[in-house]
């Protein structure tokens, strides 16, 4: 790189920013040459940066230019006020440090309206006298000045008719049924063919997952969570770049239209198109999913409040034993509900203890009532009432015998058979009432059912009433 004066080449600093001193005003035109390129597709064609400096730096050694700078820069001249290589040739002209600008071609320079303003204005105000480029030549002249401002806004001409027809090659696109862009996961692209016709395929590998995941979501009330573990620990799923499903994804991929066949382009415009691709699954059930997700936070384990929830303790790692539900459907088109207890699993992340079906539970404490003991005085009255109509139930049933030899038993007995009749056909509030009436918190533990005060196991046939 020189400084080019006549025929003498002297050596020259390349630099972003000058700290030296600045050049006295005179008639003598010093260039500081300006070299871009654009990475963008509409300047695929242009010459290289180095390409640049080469040819104009040859270019004025023939012509016998002064070369004092060149600055390189590799931004779009697309908006004003956004090369900051630029902003500082503008500055530094103005503080005299050069006079004039060496540039392969008008555009170069600008390619919108605000930077022309400007180049034209430092001319009108004698800063800039001259613009040299590959065989043409502008000074502060009108004419000069004029040619200057046609080439450049013919080339904003060009930049603004070449977005306009990427825009309607992209709406033709959409129309024929494509979308633009990479495909969501469960699909693969086409990489040979027609551009913007290339067909969109089924992933064999990822589309059967990603369709599950939808139907674990509307009929069995999965939660993000409950995907992310399941591809995880089941399925060892991942993305097309290897990488994880993170749970951001999963939601993201749940309210994607493409699946069923539809798409919005661009996202947000409200223009919808219908896709040439093969849909993964049906409308319906991406609506089901819709309105599944819209009460997401009230169906995540933890957070739903079912019968025993919060009542029972983890016997592997002591944290508390949440529950969470499924949906299987049956041939016959209906619905299954199950309802399953685990550990929250928030501390020990590796606790495997295994969870259990809500039935087996409910079947496990019936057995397990003749051993608890509930403090009395805690009962409620309701409970106490609904005990007394039980008991009056029975002797209509049974008659007066009946009626005699309940007497003899003693109130924690009533409760006890009370407490069975609940926890088969009480409600899920009668149930959670009885239970924290419990002396002592129920333990699950290889999904057997325990107290957690072994005294009170072993003494089973000495139950006490408790007289607090």
């Amino acid at each position: 790189m020189g400084k080019i004066s006549g025929n003498l080449v002297s050596p020259v600093r390349e630099t972003g920013s000058q700290n030296w001193v600045s050049f006295e005003q005179d008639t003598k035109v010093r260039y500081c040459l300006y070299a871009r390129k654009s990475t963008e597709d509409d300047e695929r064609q242009a010459l290289s940066i180095d390409s640049q400096i080469k040819e104009m730096l040859e270019s004025a050694q023939r012509e016998g230019l002064e070369v004092v700078d060149v600055r390189r820069e590799s931004h779009s001249a697309k908006s004003s006020g956004c090369r900051p290589v630029f902003n500082q040739i503008l500055i530094d002209i103005k503080a005299g440090l050069f006079n004039g600008i060496l540039s392969w071609a008008p555009d170069r320079l600008s390619r919108n309206a605000g930077d022309l303003g400007t180049v034209v204005d430092l001319m009108d105000q004698g800063h800039l006298k001259q613009i040299k480029t590959n065989g043409q030549s502008f000074t502060n002249s009108p004419n000069e000045k004029f040619m200057l401002m046609i080439l450049c806004s013919q080339a904003k001409l060009e930049n603004d008719n070449k977005g306009e027809n990427v825009k309607r090659g992209l709406r033709a696109k959409c129309e024929l049924g494509y979308r633009p862009g990479m495909t969501p996961l469960g699909y693969l692209n086409e990489y040979i063919g027609i551009k913007g016709k290339m067909k969109i395929f089924l992933d064999p590998v990822r589309a059967p997952i990603i369709r599950e995941m939808f139907e674990k979501v509307a009929y069995e009330n999965w939660s993000g969570r409950d995907l992310y573990r399941w591809l995880v620990d089941e399925k060892d799923f991942k993305t097309r770049t290897g990488h994880r499903f993170t749970i951001s994804g999963i939601l993201r991929t749940l309210g994607t239209p493409f699946y069923y066949g539809e798409f919005e382009y661009p996202e947000g415009s409200g223009n919808w198109y219908k896709g040439a691709h093969e849909p993964l699954i049906t409308k319906e059930l991406f609506e089901k999913v819709r309105a599944n997700m819209a009460v997401a936070p009230k169906a995540r384990p933890g957070l739903k409040e079912f019968e025993f929830t919060k009542l029972i303790k983890c016997g592997t790692c002591g944290r508390t034993i949440i529950a969470d539900e499924r949906f299987r459907k049956l041939k016959d088109g209906g619905m299954n509900r199950h309802v399953y207890y685990h550990c929250t699993q928030k501390i020990e992340r590796e606790c495997h203890e295994p969870p259990i079906g809500e039935e087996e539970l409910i079947e496990q404490m019936v057995k397990l009532i003749d051993k608890m003991n509930f403090r009395k005085r805690s009962i409620s009255d309701r409970i106490k009432n609904e005990i007394l109509k039980y008991n009056r139930f029975s002797e209509v049933l049974f008659g007066n015998q009946y009626l005699e030899k309940e007497k003899v038993k003693s109130d924690q007995q009533n409760i006890r058979a009370y407490a069975k009749y609940v926890l088969r056909e009480g409600t899920k509030d009668e149930k959670r009432e009885l239970l924290t009436d419990l002396k002592t918190k129920l333990v699950l533990h290889n999904k057997q059912i325990s107290l957690e005060d072994e005294k009170i196991i072993n003494s089973v046939n000495k139950p006490e009433i408790d007289k607090q």
